[in-house]
């Protein structure tokens, strides 16, 4: 007898899984970026803030595994669907036509490893091997003063608006939010949070780059 498949061996499944997974993401993403707006305060106010999470270990790590939980799921699930993506085309097409669903589709496609380098460089840079373990507040300044380092920044945070943007719309969708009615709020919706990602963590390394910010 044919076995019946569980919800997550589904597409639609592994869909709900990815926009579930997705939403923890995002909302840790809102939080460290409204955290990071302590940079604008100064020194005492960044280090202070830093300070506070560290003598929260119990939260620090229970999001720490949450995230990590999350962020396997998303994966997982992601490449899951991409091989099932490619195992079911055909012959190509002689013409292909670009939808702005096959649009999205690909931007994920690309920016979603983006963002998983940008990830591991992001963590080994502020959080396994900062510069200045004590101080964040210097480590931040001093690594977007060099060039190079900022531009990895901004590519990480420009491919992380895209992803958000195109993730947060077809989440909606999955999860049966799809109405002619809304679809221009959920949208909007979209575009609002992934805006304000992406202008205000771009906002860090230009504004060191330009001097607003210095030591």
């Amino acid at each position: 007898m044919p076995h019946a498949l569980t919800l997550h061996q589904t597409t639609i499944g592994k869909k709900v899984i990815m926009a579930v997974s997705g939403v923890i993401i995002v909302g840790f993403a809102v939080g460290h970026f409204l955290g990071n707006l302590n940079l604008y305060l100064g020194p005492e106010a960044l280090n202070g803030y830093a300070a506070l999470l560290r003598s929260l270990p119990a939260l620090v790590w229970g999001t720490r595994l949450l995230l990590l939980f999350a962020f396997g799921a998303h994966i997982a699930s992601a490449f899951s669907l991409w091989l099932r993506n490619r195992r079911a085309r055909g012959s190509r097409y002689q013409k292909h036509k670009d939808l702005a669903t096959d649009y999205a589709a690909r931007t994920m496609y690309w920016s979603g490893p983006i963002l998983l380098l940008y990830l591991v460089y992001h963590l080994l840079h502020f959080t396994i091997l900062p510069s200045h373990p004590d101080d964040v507040y210097r480590n931040v300044v001093e690594g977007f003063q060099n060039p190079l380092i900022a531009s990895v920044y901004i590519a990480g945070n420009i491919a992380l608006g895209l992803h958000v943007f195109h993730g947060m719309y077809s989440a909606f969708q999955t999860v049966g939010a799809n109405h002619p009615r809304y679809n221009s709020y959920r949208r909007d919706l979209a575009v609002a949070i992934s805006t304000v990602l992406t202008v205000g963590n771009l906002s860090f390394p230009i504004s060191v780059l330009t001097g607003l910010v210095t030591l």
